[in-house]
């Protein structure tokens, strides 16, 4: 880093304000102009002296970061490759699966950003999955094979000092390759943002432990121009009761293990539910009226999630990481109802199935969790086998999770209060409005009478 004498330090800046008094510590290094605000004189005065004792010593300043070479000897006398695999050990107990994995995923490609030359000699995927399945997976690491030892270890030696986050072209180069796919194009917004806020719970991490003195990443309007997402549904994506009945249809008689597919769909069709909640429920969680009562609602109680994360990042060695419901308090529960048509189906795949109260309600072959791959593989061969080439090339349906997102723009449309369908989507209010407000329509014409019920302006009186 380039380095500088041309130091000078100027009088504490005190501004007081109509809450609190801040006291800025202000100088100036080769030229340009430097400010760190405090909160107590005491800190201001210790900093400054800080500043006038190293340009007493004949101490050099980076030039990067305004501040003494000595100030950077922690990040500068640590690795990149070293503090990422420490941060990732002191957060895995904290993380879920999904989290572990996404973590990795951002480390890894922030961590072949900060190579000193970039590793020639490998093929980038193989250093790829050695740092994201290995390096950065606290459990996996010790039982790496031999030829991810040796890229770990050529990325050990070539990695570049934490203090490259002071350097501000540095950190645009690592966002730009935590911005960009494989394929070279920018990744989606959604995708650009997660990276951005890992790696902001990273840079927290370093200056907690001293590290680093203060987070290098952009901040406010800079940080999000371009990562703005939106969670709205693509309306597109919406089925119309034809094509939800066919493609149920068809998945009833699928030959192997259609009827089975068949309930599992059409509860999410008809409950909204999550794919990772539906897989998790158990046969004591459905209230089934008798099978006299042919035309009632039945009732589901959703308590758990199970999604699919991937065996090598959860702590029991499973596929599946039994969780909390989403965006709820630890242990809630909530009820969601099923209507008198999903009565009927799961009242008869109890009965098929011979299930009992304990069992899951929707099992795989071996009577395990039903498989992420199984349910995909099932739905997208039936939307290739009910749609036209058009709609099928088309969002429509076109993820499983499009059955919740119909099934919630259906009871809004229906007229159903937010609230009510907040509580049984499992969302809030402002989430579930913000998600589905541009899928709501037919409304408009009862709206239209609302208004013309309401009169328009009075007449004016007769000016003669």
């Amino acid at each position: 880093m380039e380095t500088t004498y041309d130091v000078k330090v100027y009088k504490i800046l005190t501004y007081k304000g109509a809450r609190k008094t801040t006291y800025t510590v202000r100088w100036v290094v080769a030229g340009k102009r430097w400010r760190e605000p405090f909160g107590t004189v005491a800190l201001a005065e210790g900093f400054r002296s800080e500043l006038i004792r190293a340009t007493g010593k004949g101490e050099a300043f980076v030039i990067a970061t305004g501040l003494p070479v000595s100030h950077r000897s922690k990040s500068a006398s640590m690795s990149w490759y070293a503090f990422a695999v420490g941060y990732v050990d002191a957060r895995w107990p904290e993380l879920g699966g999904n989290s572990r994995k996404n973590t990795a995923k951002t480390l890894t490609a922030a961590t072949i950003a900060l190579l000193r030359v970039q590793p020639t000699q490998f093929a980038p995927v193989a250093v790829r999955t050695a740092l994201r399945e290995w390096a950065f997976n606290a459990t996996r690491r010790a039982d790496a094979p031999r030829d991810v030892v040796t890229i770990l270890r050529w990325v050990e030696r070539n990695s570049l000092p934490v203090s490259a986050w002071e350097e501000p072209e540095k950190v645009d180069e690592v966002l730009r390759a935590v911005d960009t796919r494989l394929d070279g194009k920018q990744a989606a917004a959604w995708s650009r943002k997660r990276h951005r806020r890992i790696l902001n719970v990273v840079m927290k991490h370093a200056i907690r432990r001293r590290v680093l003195r203060t987070n290098p990443l952009p901040k406010g309007k800079e940080s999000t121009t371009v990562t703005k997402t939106s969670n709205a549904v693509d309306k597109r994506s919406l089925m119309n009761a034809d094509q939800a009945a066919a493609l149920l249809d068809w998945v009833r008689r699928r030959p192997r293990g259609g009827r089975r597919l068949h309930a599992f769909f059409a509860t999410l069709y008809y409950c909204g539910l999550r794919p990772e909640e539906a897989v998790a429920m158990r046969v004591e969680d459905v209230t089934i009226p008798g099978p006299y009562a042919r035309d009632q609602w039945c009732e589901l109680l959703i308590h758990t999630a199970t999604p699919e994360v991937g065996k090598q990042w959860t702590d029991t060695g499973e596929i599946h990481e039994e969780r909390d419901l989403k965006g709820r308090a630890e242990g809630e529960t909530r009820i969601a109802p099923g209507h008198p048509a999903l009565t009927r189906i799961l009242r008869q795949h109890i009965e098929d199935e011979q299930l009992k109260p304990g069992d899951l309600l929707f099992q795989g072959e071996t009577g395990g969790i039903l498989a992420g791959s199984v349910i995909r593989r099932a739905w997208r061969s039936a939307r290739k086998a009910v749609l036209p080439p058009h709609v099928f090339e088309s969002p429509t349906g076109k993820r499983v999770y499009d059955n919740r997102h119909t099934r919630l723009t259906k009871w809004l449309n229906d007229g159903i209060p937010p609230a009510q369908v907040a509580e049984w989507a499992g969302n809030s209010v402002p989430v579930l409005l913000a998600t589905y407000a541009r899928c709501v329509d037919g409304q408009l014409p009862d709206l239209k009478k609302r208004l013309e019920a309401a009169g328009d302006l009075p007449e004016p009186p007769d000016a003669g």
